[in-house]
């Protein structure tokens, strides 16, 4: 298990060029995100995130829990099925309840396709993702384009990782994005 931080904002692709000079490693993904609830929507009424995401062509399978401010708990494993996974996750330290709370089984509930450029950039001792993603959220039979960054915290300080989005930020006119990708695209489908 890993804890997650990261800092989402709305972005302009215009922003794209420039905020490509924060790092000189690169990298690019294709991700095709499907996120699933149970029926009553148990899941998302603990502001748990389960999902299956395609990152070039690797299934990688997520359950995120909360964890307090913007970090939440991250189990992920590869894995070529979502009901295959569901006993792996709880092996690598998810919550047992998450068997109890899906015996009913699951459901697909929304969805995201996207390109992101992902990028390492180093401050100091603190070392975070820069990520430029563009794409759509997929919910209802409707589609709804975004733009955004994001900025993960990977390792060090996240006062430095506040810092350095709040700049980036106010150099690009990048707006927060309280509301993940799931959150977004669950409200495209009515469901949230």
């Amino acid at each position: 298990m890993g804890t997650e931080f990261e800092l989402k904002y709305v972005a302009e692709e215009s922003a794209f060029d420039g905020l490509k000079l924060e790092s000189d490693h690169w990298q690019t993904y294709q991700m095709a995100t499907t996120y699933y609830d149970t029926p009553d929507a148990l899941l998302g009424k603990l502001r748990w995130t389960l999902r299956r995401r395609f990152e070039n062509g690797v299934s990688v399978c997520t359950l995120k829990t909360p964890a307090g401010g913007h970090g939440r708990n991250e189990y992920e494993l590869e894995c070529g099925d979502i009901h295959t996974a569901l006993p792996l996750l709880v092996e690598a330290g998810a919550p047992a309840e998450l068997l109890t709370l899906t015996a009913g089984g699951i459901q697909e509930v929304c969805a995201a396709r996207f390109h992101r450029l992902a990028g390492q950039v180093l401050l100091g001792d603190t070392t975070v993702e820069l990520a430029l993603d563009k794409g759509v959220l997929l919910g209802g039979g409707r589609e709804l384009p975004f733009v955004e960054v994001e900025v993960e915290l990977k390792s060090g300080d996240q006062a430095t990782a506040v810092a350095y989005a709040q700049a980036l930020a106010a150099k690009f006119n990048l707006r927060p994005e309280p509301k993940s990708k799931y959150k977004r695209a669950l409200m495209l489908a009515g469901k949230a």
